[in-house]
C-alpha cells in the first residue's frame, strides 16, 4: 500500500536509520565501467533540519552552514515557493514532491565542481535501480524514468583560495505532486509495478540521500574516468541524434550523442555521420523530452 500522506519527520528519520544497502557500480554495461563501489551509508552523516513551507532548502542549508553547520547537514521541506533550478529559473514545488538539500565540504579545486553534480546524480539514479526502478540522467542534471522528467539536482558552490569550501546539493522529486507533461509521479509509476519497491515519500527522501551522500564520496576520492563511466552508466541520451544550432558551428546540422568529458561537455559525433568530436558546454543546447528510456538490464543486481 502506497503513502500519499505529506512528509512525516520521524518516519523519515526511521527510514534513514534502517536503510544501509550500499551502492554498487553496474558492471553490465556497453562501456568499460571500472570496478568501484560507493560506500554504504546510514544515516549518521546527516544533520535533518524539517520545513514546513521554505522559499527554497538550498537558502535554508547556506544558512546553516554559516551558522557552522557541520558537513551531512540538511533541510528538508513539504513545500517551496521559489525552488531553485538551473540558469536561475525558478518554479512552485506543492506539497508530495520531494524537496531537500544537503551541504558539503568538498575542498575540491574549483574547475571540480562539477564532479559533485555528476556524482550525486549517478548516486541517486544508481540507488533507485537498485530497487528496480529504471531511473537514468538526462544530460546534465535530470533524472528521468520511462522517457519523462522525475526529478533534477542543483549543485551551488563557495569557494577559498582557488578550492570549493562549501557546496549545497538540491535535490528534487516528484513523489504524489502535480506534474507537467514531460513530469512523471513516482508513486503512480510505483503504483503500476507488480511489486513495489518504494513506499512513501519519506523512503523516497532516506534513497535520495544515501545515494547523493554516496555519489558525492565517490565524486571526491574518485579518478575522473571512473566517475564518467558511472555517469555514463546511467546516461539516457548516448546514441541519441542531436540537432545542432551553436555559434561554435559554422551550419546547422546533425550530431549523435557519444558521452560526456570529465568537465560535463556533452561530447557529440559532427556530423552525425563524420568521426570528429565537437563538445557542448552545458548551457549551450537543449535535448528535451520525451528522452530515450533505460533498461535495467544495464545494471548488476543479484
Amino acid at each position: 500500500m502506497l503513502d500519499r500522506e505529506p512528509l512525516n519527520f520521524q518516519r523519515l528519520l526511521t527510514h534513514l536509520q534502517t536503510l544501509s544497502s550500499p551502492i554498487s557500480v553496474p558492471i553490465s554495461s556497453p562501456i568499460s565501467v571500472p570496478s568501484v563501489e560507493a560506500p554504504t551509508v546510514t544515516a549518521s552523516p546527516f544533520s535533518v533540519h524539517f520545513f514546513e513551507t521554505v522559499a527554497s532548502t538550498n537558502v535554508e542549508v547556506w544558512r546553516l552552514l554559516e551558522q557552522g553547520a557541520a558537513e551531512g547537514v540538511v533541510a528538508i521541506a513539504q513545500q517551496q515557493q521559489s525552488g531553485r533550478g538551473q540558469r536561475g529559473r525558478t518554479w512552485q514545488s506543492p506539497c508530495g514532491g520531494l524537496y531537500l538539500s544537503l551541504g558539503m565540504t568538498p575542498h575540491l579545486p574549483s574547475q571540480d565542481a562539477v564532479r559533485l553534480t555528476l556524482g550525486c546524480a549517478w548516486g541517486i539514479a544508481a540507488a533507485l535501480r537498485q530497487r528496480r526502478i529504471p531511473v537514468g540522467i538526462k544530460w546534465l542534471n535530470d533524472l528521468v524514468l520511462e522517457g519523462k522528467k522525475l526529478g533534477g539536482i542543483l549543485t551551488e558552490t563557495r569557494m577559498q583560495q582557488g578550492r570549493i569550501h562549501q557546496a549545497v546539493v538540491g535535490i528534487g522529486m516528484n513523489w504524489s505532486n502535480p506534474v507537467p507533461d514531460v513530469g512523471i509521479n513516482l508513486a503512480t509509476w510505483v503504483q503500476s509495478q507488480p511489486q513495489p519497491t518504494v513506499s512513501s515519500l519519506e523512503e523516497l527522501g532516506a534513497i535520495a540521500l544515501q545515494g547523493a551522500f554516496a555519489g558525492y564520496q565517490m565524486a571526491k576520492q574518485g579518478h575522473s574516468a571512473e566517475l564518467v563511466a558511472c555517469y555514463e552508466s546511467v546516461f539516457v541520451n548516448r546514441g541519441q541524434t542531436v540537432n545542432l544550432q551553436t555559434s561554435s558551428l559554422k551550419e546547422e546540422g546533425t550530431g549523435k550523442v557519444l558521452g560526456i568529458t570529465a568537465d560535463g561537455a556533452l561530447r557529440v559525433q559532427y556530423p552525425a555521420d563524420a568521426t570528429t568530436e565537437i563538445y557542448l558546454q552545458p548551457g549551450t543546447i537543449q535535448l528535451g523530452y520525451p528522452t530515450p528510456s533505460l533498461p535495467l538490464e544495464r545494471d548488476n543486481h543479484n
